[in-house]
């Protein structure tokens, strides 16, 4: 049985440590692909309060194997108290490329 991919999602408060997060997750073979996208606005309620934020979203791609160790490095890196991570399941796709996620996320590949 092949591995499921995942697409995880998460924001970074700017562009330095998005691209620092994004290396370390490739480093480490926990993604396969990093995206790292513009800055966007985010609205959002934190503690009782409407806040707004400019924000770098990440779109990672790995898989449910590594998903575990993926959550907990971007945990440990990540400046907020509770930092956006959310997988998709990725149902569809070019057999070809989900096999090289499958591929790079392979510890010690």
């Amino acid at each position: 049985m092949t591995a499921p991919v995942l697409l995880v999602l998460t924001n970074l408060p700017d562009a330095d440590s998005a691209h620092a997060l994004a290396a370390h997750l490739i480093e480490a073979r926990l993604a396969a692909c990093v995206n790292v996208l513009a800055p966007a606005s985010s609205v959002y309620r934190w503690e009782g309060a409407i806040e707004t934020a400019t924000e770098v979203p990440l779109l990672i791609k790995t898989t449910a194997g590594r998903y575990d160790a993926l959550e907990a490095a971007i945990r440990a890196q990540h400046p907020y108290e509770l930092p956006e991570i959310v997988a998709v399941p990725v149902t569809h796709g070019l057999p070809g490329y989900l096999d090289w996620v499958r591929t790079e996320t392979t510890p010690d590949a």
